[in-house]
């Protein structure tokens, strides 16, 4: 890779407007990357914002010196992060006055594998986390007092992934399940479970998507959204912790 500078982009550059994260998914992925591997960390964030539908096929990500701002490292380092990205078919330049990055759309399919497969100990830990995190946050928004644009959010993450195609699924899916953490209003939350989240949709690139399980795991993404907005929060929890044991039993037959 060739030589570049990592240090944070000037104050003068910043962009003028939009600087502040939108959402606490947005603050959760665009935050400043680790300065000893800032390419590759960079690379990995925009990632992760494709995988987890923070940015949708087709829509522009933020300008350039917009995510050296919030990455804190250099237009060059973006730059190279975008161009690996965009030799791998994820990520379209266009010029002009509406041009831009833009996530390319559609999207390359996943590798049929992950690039490095977990141990049992990994597996096991990556999914003790997410239990833990996934349903501590149903439980949590359960027992929130949930304002109105809260309360559509969830209806419209429900309805988004109930009707997407297989090719959006797991985008959406994180979506849904990001929201929740969003309003349970504790941004180390909102990142940890946007990590976690991240490698385990990952994992579940490597097999098929079955209609079957999209069927069953939509009834359950209904059971805790109902259960938060109806004020239940153990009702929430267990809805959660069954809708997990779904996709723990594939990882682990899968995977071993």
């Amino acid at each position: 890779m060739s030589p570049r500078s990592d240090s944070p982009v000037p104050t003068g550059e910043q962009v003028e407007t939009g600087a502040a994260p939108e959402s606490l998914v947005d603050a959760a992925v665009y935050r400043p990357v680790r300065t000893g591997n800032s390419l590759e960390d960079t690379v990995a964030r925009l990632m992760q914002t494709i995988r987890l539908g923070v940015v949708a096929p087709g829509e522009a990500l933020p300008a350039e010196r917009e995510l050296a701002m919030r990455f804190s490292v250099s237009r060059d380092t973006v730059r190279e992060a975008i161009k690996e990205l965009a030799d791998a078919g994820y990520l379209v330049s266009r010029r002009g006055r509406y041009g831009g990055t833009f996530l390319s759309d559609p999207l390359p399919l996943p590798p049929d594998a992950p690039a490095t497969l977990p141990t049992r100990a990994e597996l096991d830990d990556l999914l003790g986390l997410r239990d833990i995190l996934e349903v501590g946050a149903a439980r949590s928004a359960a027992s929130r007092s949930l304002d109105a644009a809260q309360r559509a959010a969830l209806w419209t993450r429900l309805g988004e992934v109930a009707a997407s195609t297989t090719t959006d699924y797991r985008r959406l899916d994180s979506r849904l399940h990001l929201t929740i953490a969003e309003v349970v209003g504790v941004p180390s939350l909102v990142t940890l479970m946007a990590e976690n989240r991240s490698r385990v949709n990952e994992l579940l690139d490597s097999f098929p998507l079955l209609p079957r399980n999209i069927n069953h795991s939509n009834r359950q993404h209904e059971a805790i959204v109902l259960a938060i907005l109806a004020g239940d929060a153990e009702a929430a929890a267990a809805a959660m912790s069954e809708h997990l044991d779904g996709s723990r039993a594939l990882l682990r037959g899968f995977l071993g």
